[in-house]
């Protein structure tokens, strides 16, 4: 349906994305909250609206935007009123009364049409006439882009983001080539740009065409992680994908070539495509990790041996001789990969490198990818690890369009003698990219992992593609400590990467190994559910004293249905943290948030401020997309959230950024995978 009127009042506006929570005055002089995004919209515009009205649970009745058109205001009294509002350059209060006074509605058309009429005003040049039409006409045109690009498919919420990359004549560019959208916006419905593009009038073998298919098919790749394609395998895909020859495909992949849009390598008899800063970024982690290693080795100590047998004994470590091995080679090389599934002993080898380092004075400093990850380092050494977004100060550079990284973005240089990466498997080409660039050779490198957890969620498989090159020193520990062997998980998934039945135990290990390890087998939904909550709630807990916000995780494959995320969160808060007259709770759309809830940041926000208390007072920037935290305070009159997250942050949230949070009783194994 549709609804006409003026924006009253916005009551919140997220500048990032547009989404408008505002009070329209309808025609019939009627007021109604609407919700959507609005880009581009100010108070006092006139806007058309399609949508429909929802029942918001605590707001009431809303109109949800599907898209808008802004509408030129048809009324003397309005005319003036938009043209004195500051929008066009030059036009105050007093000079937008003139106009209306001598042009009257007619002053629309000049404006558009026949600025040189203007200078009949007194204080208008042609100069300044012109200027005063131009910054009309890119307002109008801002009106216009919404609904011109809905009809490609693209929704409000990416206008704005558009248009500040087209800048004026954004239209009339997209008219001249319709596939630039494919550019601009990230997993757009390519068969639509391109049915509509052919409906203006684009020739099926137009070249604009054919190279947007290529770049195309090339994201769809990277957006599984790929950084690159077979040349046969993307020929194929996009000649089905467009109808075309396969010579007007290979002559396009030739000019996008020249222009260093992709790249076209050779290797092992095979060619391969990439997009240019993809391959890019692979050649800087190439060439760094290299030059690294072959540097001189000026952090080499002294007495090695001596110092490392003293370590030993004094700090009761008893290093296997695998261990030794890495120490050891990490003594001689730059740069070294220390590989090895749970239980390897890689933590040791860690502790025993930073004590190295540490009695000779130098700077270690601990890194990994994800908030959790960096939180367990630090428990397991006893020193502080930080994210890599953190130590590099990398922030916004690192944003989730990867298809316009740039791969040769400055980054801070790292004040270290010794860098120990932790948990490399999730670390994806862009990030190692920035990591490399910002070590200085001489500098040690030590890149900690298991290559059989599953590759990062971005683009690229970094750790098991160094160590398959074999260029770089690798040590693969492949004995379980005793200690650890007592474990199932622990043993069970060295079984599942070798492929053993592990369900089905001997007696041997029943005897051996730690229950902590339990398969149930149930096929009823309703059934699962109550398993779960009755773990969750108590048993676990009379079992091995586990408390839920300490040491249980619920992980499930999916977000939907009765045992997703979004219903399992709803049913293990009801029993794990349950409404009481002691707790406050805001509601945040379709989800209640409520004091002493586990909350997890789903967006990385680099610009929003913390503090930590303990031991002493410290502040900074940026909470990460994976941390996880606890809701402390729900603020009604202050409107603010105050979490403290696992490191010991404390933040505020504002009730509208509660879109950054989502509730962590259960994640999906994805989420999980970030941890």
């Amino acid at each position: 349906m549709e609804l006409k009127g003026e924006i009253k009042e916005i009551i919140y506006r997220n500048e990032v994305n547009s989404y408008m929570i505002a009070v329209l005055e309808t025609e019939k002089q009627e007021e109604t909250t609407v919700v959507g995004y609005l880009p581009f919209i100010e108070k006092g515009d006139s806007l058309k609206l399609v949508g429909n009205f929802v029942e918001h649970p605590e707001y009431g009745t809303q109109f949800k935007i599907e898209t808008f058109e802004k509408l030129m205001p048809e009324s003397i009294e309005a005319i003036e009123k938009y043209l004195s509002s500051g929008k066009l350059k030059g036009v105050g209060p007093a000079t937008a009364e003139k106009m209306v006074r001598t042009f009257g509605q007619e002053i629309i058309n000049i404006l558009k049409y026949e600025p040189e009429k203007l200078v009949c005003i007194k204080g208008i040049t042609r100069q300044k006439a012109i200027e005063i039409s131009q910054s009309f006409n890119e307002n109008w045109e801002v009106w216009q882009i919404v609904g011109y690009l809905e009809k490609f498919g693209i929704g409000p919420q990416s206008a704005e983001s558009i248009y500040k990359k087209l800048g004026a004549n954004t239209i009339e560019q997209i008219e001249d080539n319709p596939y630039l959208l494919i550019d601009l916006t990230n997993r757009v419905n390519f068969a639509q740009i391109d049915q509509m593009a052919l409906k203006m009038g684009m020739d099926i073998e137009n070249d604009k065409r054919i190279r947007s298919g290529i770049k195309y098919a090339l994201k769809l790749s990277t957006n599984n992680g790929h950084c690159t394609v077979l040349y046969e395998n993307l020929l194929q895909f996009v000649k089905d994908l467009l109808g075309v020859s396969e010579e007007m495909i290979e002559n396009n992949m030739i000019y996008l070539q020249t222009k260093k849009e992709i790249v076209l390598e050779d290797r092992e008899k095979q060619e391969w495509v990439y997009l240019a800063n993809y391959y890019q970024a692979e050649k800087n982690v190439a060439e760094n990790l290299i030059a690294l290693d072959e540097y001189t080795n000026v952090k080499e100590i002294q007495g090695f041996e001596r110092k490392l047998k003293k370590i030993e004994k004094t700090s009761d470590i008893e290093l296997s001789e695998k261990q030794r091995e890495a120490v050891v080679a990490i003594q001689n090389h730059n740069v070294c990969v220390i590989t090895g599934g749970p239980g390897t002993g890689k933590t040791t080898i860690i502790k025993t490198i930073i004590e190295l380092y540490k009695q000779e004075e130098k700077k270690v400093v601990l890194c990994a990818p994800t908030g959790r990850a960096a939180k367990r380092m630090t428990e397991t050494t006893g020193e502080e690890a930080k994210t890599l977004h953190r130590l590099l100060e990398i922030g916004k550079a690192n944003s989730d369009d990867m298809q316009n990284m740039d791969p040769n973005v400055e980054v801070a240089p790292l004040d270290a003698d010794v860098v120990i990466v932790d948990e490399v498997s999730m670390v994806d080409i862009f990030l190692m990219n920035y990591l490399l660039q910002a070590i200085y050779k001489g500098t040690k490198l030590i890149l900690v992992g298991d290559s059989n957890q599953l590759p990062s969620v971005g683009p690229g498989n970094v750790l098991k593609d160094i160590i398959a090159s074999e260029r770089i020193t690798t040590i693969t520990l492949n004995k379980i400590f005793r200690q650890a062997a007592k474990s199932k998980i622990i043993s069970y998934s060295h079984k599942v990467n070798e492929g053993t039945n592990f369900l089905l135990p001997s007696q041997e290990e029943k005897e051996e190994t730690l229950d902590d390890f339990f398969f149930i087998q149930e096929n009823n939904k309703l059934k699962i559910l109550e398993t779960i909550i009755s773990l969750s709630n108590g048993r676990l807990q009379n079992y091995g004293n586990y408390d839920f916000v300490k040491n249980i995780q619920i992980i499930t494959p999916t977000k939907k249905g009765e045992l997703g995320t979004k219903e399992l969160n709803k049913s293990l808060q009801s029993v794990i943290n349950p409404l009481s007259e002691e707790k406050n709770e805001r509601k945040y759309l379709d989800t209640i948030f409520r004091e002493g809830d586990r909350i997890m940041q789903i967006k990385n926000n680099y610009d929003i401020y913390w503090e930590k208390r303990e031991p002493t007072l410290e502040m900074g920037k940026g909470v990460f997309n994976g941390e996880y935290g606890t809701i402390l305070s729900i603020d009604e009159t202050e409107k603010k959230v105050k979490i403290q997250f696992d490191d010991e942050k404390l933040v505020w949230y504002n009730f509208e950024e509660l879109e950054q949070i989502e509730h962590s009783y259960c994640i999906t194994v994805h989420k999980a995978q970030r941890k």
